[in-house]
């Protein structure tokens, strides 16, 4: 057994299988993400087609960015722990505790930092007690977040009284402000960005990400290798736990309140675009980038259809039928690969 984890090699590049150039064009080109480029141009196609003056305009487009941007934080948490083997079904409901908590009065007297730093850290600590569960507990991922989701749920709306605690502090109200934006980027997309650039950092080019997919692709062989599995697995949580905090915090800046109902269902929309974007259930693979396209694919979608004046309920229907395609085409490409 090796003595320190950080001996274990990066996994060889796959060879590319078949003969000629596009053999190795494959290998250097994930397909999957090349779908979901496809699939975005097909959306703005139809935008362009159904609602040309509205959809191109630079502020919806601004819009989609925006309304991506905090469940893409959440989504780059939920794919880590997805790849890592595990499954956080509480992040909405720690979303709103960490919304709720930051914006109670007495949070609001410390400012911007105050507030920023209370959502942070109610979302690392949620993310550490479900790591502890389920690392050391040896409670099922399932139960252990479905637990978590009941309760902070419940104490976000103890906490507000089922009310709306709005925002008294200017400077978190500034961040949205149209002078506030960079090159005509608003901050919170450009918050997105740079927490979607470290997570695809973590992944590719650290031992952390390695040790991740190790975990995920087989725990057992990797607590052979000397990776402590335990601690990985508590890492991820607390990880996916900062994500839930940093997205509280952008609600909190974009609507001007926190309430006990943000976050709701942000646990179904993250795991369907972590899904689509490439990340397997199973654990052991996904992407980042991947992730990052995925919330694309489903805000572009939510925002044709409430320009069309689509009900709800079918948006709800359509993201539904995604996600079964995603899992199928993810079944049908495992079985191919296995019989390769």
């Amino acid at each position: 057994m090796l003595s320190k984890s950080d001996a274990l090699p990066a996994p060889a590049p796959e060879k590319p299988k078949g003969n000629g150039p596009a053999a190795g064009w494959q290998s250097h080109v994930d397909l999957r993400l090349v779908a979901l480029l496809g699939v975005l141009g097909v959306l703005a196609a139809i935008g362009a087609i159904t609602k040309p003056d509205q959809f191109l305009d630079v502020d919806n487009v601004r819009l989609i960015l925006v309304q991506s941007s905090a469940i893409g934080v959440v989504t780059i948490g939920m794919t880590l722990v997805i790849i890592g083997g595990g499954i956080d079904l509480s992040v909405g409901a720690i979303v709103a505790l960490a919304s709720v908590w930051a914006t109670t009065q007495a949070t609001q007297d410390y400012g911007l930092g105050g507030m920023l730093f209370c959502a942070v850290a109610v979302g690392i600590g949620c993310g550490l007690v479900n790591g502890v569960l389920i690392a050391y507990g040896k409670l099922v991922p399932f139960i252990a977040t479905l637990a978590m989701l009941a309760s902070a749920r419940g104490f976000a709306e103890q906490m507000s009284d089922g009310g709306t605690q709005i925002v008294e502090v200017q400077a978190v109200l500034d961040l949205m402000a149209a002078d506030n934006r960079i090159l005509g980027v608003p901050p919170l997309v450009l918050i997105f960005l740079g927490v979607a650039a470290l997570g695809w950092v973590v992944l590719n080019r650290t031992t952390f990400g390695r040790r991740t997919v190790a975990v995920g692709g087989n725990p057992e062989a990797a607590r052979l290798a000397g990776i402590d599995v335990k601690r990985q697995r508590l890492l991820l949580y607390v990880l996916s736990g900062l994500c839930c905090g940093i997205a509280a915090f952008m609600l909190i800046a974009l609507s001007g309140s926190g309430q006990n109902t943000n976050g709701n269902l942000y646990e179904l929309d993250a795991i369907a675009a972590a899904i689509i974007g490439g990340t397997l259930l199973s654990g052991g693979r996904g992407t980042i980038i991947g992730s990052v396209l995925g919330v694309l694919v489903f805000t572009t979608i939510t925002n044709l259809f409430a320009l069309n004046n689509v009900q709800s309920a079918v948006q709800d229907i359509a993201k539904g039928a995604i996600i079964v395609a995603a899992v199928l085409i993810q079944h049908q490409t495992s079985r191919k690969s296995s019989t390769q």
